[in-house]
């Protein structure tokens, strides 16, 4: 199993070559085999991207400007998958393609939808028919489409099926996949063991955070919030999750967090929660 940082985490700590060559140094170090990629963090963004991305809790910082294919073989980290917007991967298609295949990765993965009804039947199933035209299209040129959730594909567009199940079902296996999100379906309050079942060899990535709570002082009342925190640190059934993940074939594992960090430092959190994943999968991953 190989193991992956998503690029999310590192727009607060990398604008410069100088940050990149000190950040992946430690990414590296920590055993991390390399990165998931973001389209709209390996360009040049505009101003309002990046303001829309900081409000919503991840911050892209200015790391469209680095060379990061360069970077990335230069400290020796692979690249796990390259995410886009489905809008885009429509649009630029052959780009899309042209990039993943110059990154060395084989997986392009869709993110849930901006401003995107998931509680009408109609508009989920359209969602579909669009994933399975992109993926026909990718598989085609040796590229595999996967789709990432988050926790809005739990909405119900009819009583008897959450939007998810709609995906599932209504798209074809040879042209869509899925990288599954474990955090977001158990902060939305569903069982995510039960639903890496549902998706069995579907399952094809796995996004990994563990949740809980974190003390910053006194409280108003004795209710703490909980949010994302280092692996092991929370209360997910991590270990269970990461047995079903490895029997439905699963070869990635990649962590993401956008906050809430120890010590408001994303680089020293992806390194405590290496610390977990080494325990599992150290003697697999190729930093073994």
């Amino acid at each position: 199993m190989k193991t992956y940082v998503q690029q999310i985490m590192l727009g607060s700590v990398i604008s410069t070559a100088q940050d990149a060559d000190k950040v992946l140094t430690r990414i590296r170090n920590a055993g991390y085999d390399g990165i998931e990629l973001n389209r709209f963090m390996i360009h040049p963004t505009s101003f309002m991207v990046r303001i829309m991305t900081r409000a919503a809790g991840m911050p892209t910082g200015k790391g469209g400007n680095l060379n990061w294919k360069g970077l990335l073989e230069q400290h020796d980290l692979s690249v796990a998958s390259l995410h886009t917007d489905l809008g885009s991967l429509e649009k630029e298609t052959a780009a899309v393609i042209q990039e993943a295949k110059d990154l060395h990765t084989d997986r392009v993965v869709i993110t849930g939808m901006y401003r995107f009804d998931y509680g009408n039947l109609q508009t989920v199933q359209e969602l579909a028919a669009r994933l399975n035209k992109a993926g026909a299209v990718l598989r085609d040129s040796g590229i595999s489409l996967l789709y990432h959730n988050h926790n809005v594909e739990l909405l119900r567009p009819v009583p008897e099926k959450t939007a998810y199940d709609i995906l599932i079902d209504e798209t074809d296996p040879s042209c869509v996949n899925f990288e599954f999100d474990s955090y977001w379906f158990t902060e939305g309050g569903a069982d995510a063991l039960l639903w890496m079942k549902r998706l069995g060899n579907r399952m094809k990535m796995w996004h990994i955070t563990d949740r809980g709570s974190r003390n910053n002082g006194p409280a108003i009342t004795p209710i703490l919030k909980s949010d994302s925190v280092e692996l092991g640190t929370g209360n997910m059934n991590l270990d269970g999750l990461r047995v079903q993940a490895e029997a439905n074939g699963v070869d990635a594992v990649v962590l993401e967090t956008h906050r809430n960090w120890i010590g408001k430092d994303p680089v020293r959190s992806l390194e405590i929660s290496a610390s977990w994943l080494k325990e599992r999968y150290g003697n697999e991953s190729s930093q073994s």
